[in-house]
């Protein structure tokens, strides 16, 4: 589905047992982006309905074998590559927004670059979930505030700077997938931006939140294999994270390490299935 005059901005939905209300989603983004596009990892035969509802309102590829979440990301970016768009949304299957979630982020980043900033990425301030509030952690620069790496979902990317180094790694699957996008943008000189006064509704996982030393810590409440894959991927990540940003690699390792170990000891809500489209 396009919408002409809205902007060169394609959106990606990559889905895995998409939920009822996806055409929902839809219908909110729609007329926000130039074209959606769902990108499903192998769902099974029973949620035939769902995408082929999906399918009277954006492109839908059918995957026949699981890969992860990288895949359909990069199926996205290829399209936003075909039709000349400029920037590639990712949004999760569970991500809510409001109906000018995306002119905000644009806005915001035009803004910017009329400033001179090179800006490889811009999320949301704001992550909303159900146990709580996600925040980034914050540098003011002359045209605005920056993070290192931003969760994929709500997130707007330079379509030629993703192309630039590869696209999506898919070698990484599922985790992390996101924070090595946004390394590989930071290693070529982009500004990982936030938007202030913005917001999108996700769930993380099954997360519930703890106090721990006075500190407000979010456990994730993925499975223990998906941990496992966390600390993993982040593992692998860690040697260029450390040569491009040494106070920021540490941070990461220690927020996964706490999480992988508050993840065996805090009880949490019963586990959800974990979706390649988590973040």
């Amino acid at each position: 589905m396009v919408n002409e005059g809205v902007g060169p901005i394609l959106a990606v939905i990559p889905t895995y047992r998409p939920p009822r209300d996806l055409l929902e989603l839809i219908d909110v983004l729609s007329p926000q982006v130039s074209a959606v596009v769902v990108a499903d990892d192998a769902s099974p035969c029973t949620f035939d309905p769902v995408l082929q509802s999906a399918a009277q309102a954006a492109r839908v590829v059918r995957n026949s074998r699981n890969h992860g979440i990288a895949r359909g990301l990069n199926q996205g970016l290829s399209g936003a590559i075909e039709t000349n768009a400029h920037w590639l949304l990712t949004i999760d299957q569970d991500s809510r927004m409001t109906p000018h979630y995306v002119e905000s982020l644009l806005e915001n980043a035009s803004a910017r670059e009329d400033k001179g900033a090179k800006i490889g990425a811009i999320g949301a301030e704001l992550i909303a979930d159900a146990s709580g509030e996600l925040r980034y952690p914050l540098r003011s620069t002359a045209h605005g505030p920056v993070t290192e790496e931003l969760i994929q979902t709500g997130t707007l990317w330079k379509v030629d700077a993703l192309a630039d180094m590869g696209g999506f790694d898919e070698g990484l699957a599922i985790d992390a997938v996101d924070a090595a996008a946004c390394l590989g943008l930071r290693e070529a000189g982009h500004a990982i931006a936030v938007a202030p006064g913005t917001m999108i509704d996700h769930r993380i996982g099954n997360a519930t939140t703890v106090s721990m030393m006075g500190r407000n810590v979010m456990v994730t409440g993925h499975t223990p294999e998906r941990r496992s894959s966390m600390l993993r991927n982040r593992l692998r990540l860690f040697p260029r994270e450390l040569r491009q940003d040494p106070r920021h690699a540490l941070r990461t390792i220690r927020r996964v390490t706490l999480n992988q170990t508050l993840g065996l000891i805090v009880p949490g809500p019963k586990p959800l299935a974990d979706r390649p489209s988590e973040s």
